[in-house]
């Protein structure tokens, strides 16, 4: 009777784990698949913002030294676009992240590199100005988000691990019964007349203690982005890793004063995820927020995106979260100094709590003055 209990409770642990295995490989497929068709419209929602920078900057002068930094922090502030070609009469210009990565260069004249590792989507939109002929842009993206690829995977080995320790401590635990029943039988056998004693009864087992409010997993489950215990953590590694390669980096603090729901909240939070950038930079804020982190965007850029962005969801969404004066935004930006992510929220909180109580705008941003901050530092020490 004990050996067919063992059999079939291993041919259910067995089953277990294929299960486990299976789901792993299943979502970490699909999770692939949805990676990156989501970059494909990452990369041309993008594009097509840079190309209506290009277009709007270039009636102010075509390839000035203004024009030619614009592009570039357009550039630099795109998750998916690896580089621009910029045609115009006198010839073409190129743009690119890493020099030598995107570009070649034949007859003086721009061209992509082919690599696998670039898609092939057709990113090209002609550019009519007055005084410019046969003007266009175009631009070459990422085929592969690298880092959420590498998440996947790591995701998906962590539950290929979990099958794994259920087998293993399944085989231990059965050794473990099958001898102590083996001893069982033997002593039984040696003293029939023996019986245990039915007053003792086995110790209750012990309960977890686990918080139920605790954050489990990488996404919120109401709102699909970042849990805001997470913020603080990411927020300071983005900014070590800006300052190590001497990048900006803009926070971006909103608040939805209209959401009355977790419907309404998760709306919100996929129309942040579509507009700004990666689903892992953004994070929750109370009930009604949402904090957005920008690693390589400047000032300038987070005003202009903030701008567009809470524009979009006044036309979008004119009757709901998006009515006049519901909609907040504060930001921050690093701007060349040496900070933690305590002062840069500071900021940007402070920013949105002028937002919402300013009459005349609903989107306020701090500007800090990279000298005076580090001589007030300075003389802290």
């Amino acid at each position: 009777m004990i050996k067919n209990e063992k059999s079939a409770g291993g041919s259910v642990i067995a089953a277990i784990c294929i299960v486990i295995y299976l789901f792993a490989l299943v979502q970490g497929a699909v999770r692939v698949y949805l990676s990156l068709d989501q970059l494909k419209l990452t990369a041309e929602q993008e594009f097509s913002q840079i190309a209506d920078l290009a277009l709007s900057a270039g009636t102010h002068g075509f390839m000035d030294e203004r024009y030619v930094h614009i592009m570039n922090n357009a550039l630099t502030a795109s998750t998916s676009i690896e580089a621009l070609i910029i045609t115009g009469a006198d010839g073409g210009h190129a743009f690119e992240k890493k020099s030598g990565h995107a570009i070649t260069w034949v007859n003086n004249a721009p061209r992509f590199i082919n690599k696998f590792t670039f898609s092939n989507q057709n990113l090209y939109r002609p550019l009519p100005f007055a005084d410019v002929r046969n003007a266009n842009i175009k631009a070459v993206a990422s085929a592969i988000n690298f880092a959420e690829f590498i998440k996947i995977l790591r995701e998906t080995l962590i539950l290929i691990m979990i099958g794994l320790a259920v087998s293993f401590f399944t085989m231990i635990f059965h050794l473990l019964t099958g001898k102590s029943a083996a001893r069982s039988e033997n002593a039984y056998s040696s003293s029939p007349s023996y019986a245990p004693d039915s007053s003792a009864a086995a110790a209750p087992p012990r309960m977890s203690a686990g918080g139920k409010n605790d954050p489990k997993g990488l996404y919120s489950s109401r709102s699909n982005i970042g849990w805001e215990e997470y913020t603080k953590d990411r927020l300071d590694s983005e900014l070590h890793r800006c300052s190590s390669s001497e990048k900006d980096l803009a926070l971006v603090l909103m608040e939805f004063g209209a959401i009355t729901n977790d419907l309404m909240y998760r709306q919100a939070a996929e129309e942040a995820v579509n507009f700004f950038t990666s689903r892992d930079l953004l994070f929750e804020s109370g009930d009604q927020g949402i904090t957005i982190i920008l690693p390589g965007v400047g000032f300038d850029i987070a005003i202009e995106r903030a701008e567009k962005f809470y524009q979009r969801v006044m036309e979008k969404y004119p009757n709901s979260f998006g009515a006049q004066s519901t909609l907040s935004i504060g930001l921050s930006s690093r701007s060349g100094r040496l900070l933690n992510g305590d002062r840069l929220m500071l900021e940007a909180k402070e920013a949105l709590k002028k937002a919402r109580s300013d009459s005349r705008t609903s989107i306020i941003a701090f500007k800090s003055d990279p000298e005076k901050y580090r001589a007030f530092i300075a003389s802290q020490n």
